[in-house]
């Protein structure tokens, strides 16, 4: 049974699916509290009419869906006009993760999460929500020279809309496995002036291997270490990975920094919804 900081800090935590894992959940009440934020992530290639048919799904079962848009693949401002209009009008969003995306190549003249912001279109259409991207390891993407300058400019400009804005924001952070290099990048963050909430990217239960996999996809370096250092443990090999420590360390230590600034946990299921039900439920 976990106890009462760790279920402070796990309360409200928020989940991303993607449109093919959805499909395969009938009712997303039999493993998530009413209620719960479901980020919907947007795979290039992927139709907005997939993605705005997952929203409807989870709007309709008494869920809040926040679709991903990221920029790269958003070809003008015409089609993100379309876009929110689309989850608007048939699904009733309100929220929206803005992120640059994945894509090589921008389809056209947005590449950064700035771009989109600048728009306006967010704040004219009333969305509620605004979330946008945290890289407590860095983003390669973004910082070639290993360096975390432009991530860091990036967000002081954003930290500066979010006193314009009508919509409430939060920085919703890629996946980490230390707590030390988390607790070290939020005190820094929150030092140069970002007051804008952080929800901490967790990797639900899954095999090691499926882990290493999804951590060199995304580039979070130090995690990477971590993980391979677990998979030299013959014994811990074997067994499917839990976030048990990351979860209680950054609990514990909220408990004992009431103003720290990581606010919520964010889950990845990238062992499945079903097995991060099941660690919330257990630990």
């Amino acid at each position: 049974m976990a106890n009462k900081h760790i279920l402070n800090f796990l309360d409200g935590f928020s989940i991303e699916v993607t449109p093919n894992a959805a499909n395969k959940i009938e009712n997303f009440s039999d493993y998530l509290p009413s209620g719960t934020l479901i980020y919907i992530a947007h795979i290039e290639g992927t139709p907005i009419e997939d993605t705005v048919r997952t929203a409807k799904k989870i709007t309709d079962q008494g869920f809040k869906a926040m679709p991903h848009f990221p920029a790269r693949i958003i070809k003008d401002k015409q089609t993100l006009a379309d876009w929110i209009s689309q989850y608007q009008n048939e699904a009733g969003v309100e929220n929206a993760l803005l992120i640059a995306g994945g894509a090589n190549k921008p389809y056209g003249e947005y590449d950064s999460s700035i771009q989109l912001i600048e728009s306006e279109l967010f704040d004219r259409a009333g969305f509620k929500n605004l979330h946008i991207a945290g890289h407590p390891e860095g983003n390669k993407d973004i910082d070639s020279d290993g360096t975390t300058s432009n991530v860091d400019n990036a967000l002081s400009w954003k930290n500066e809309f979010s006193k314009r804005t009508n919509a409430s924001m939060a920085i919703t952070t890629q996946f980490c496995f230390d707590s030390s290099s988390v607790i070290h990048w939020a005190n820094n963050i929150k030092k140069s002036g970002i007051d804008i909430p952080v929800h901490i990217g967790i990797a639900g239960p899954a095999k090691l291997q499926t882990l290493l996999r999804y951590s060199i996809e995304c580039g979070v370096g130090a995690s990477i270490k971590i993980l391979q250092k677990r998979a030299k443990d013959i014994t811990k090999l074997l067994l499917p990975y839990k976030p048990t420590q990351i979860i209680s360390e950054l609990a514990e230590h909220k408990a004992n920094n009431p103003s720290f600034n990581i606010e919520k946990v964010h889950f990845f299921p990238l062992g499945g919804i079903k097995q991060v039900s099941q660690f919330v439920k257990e630990i």
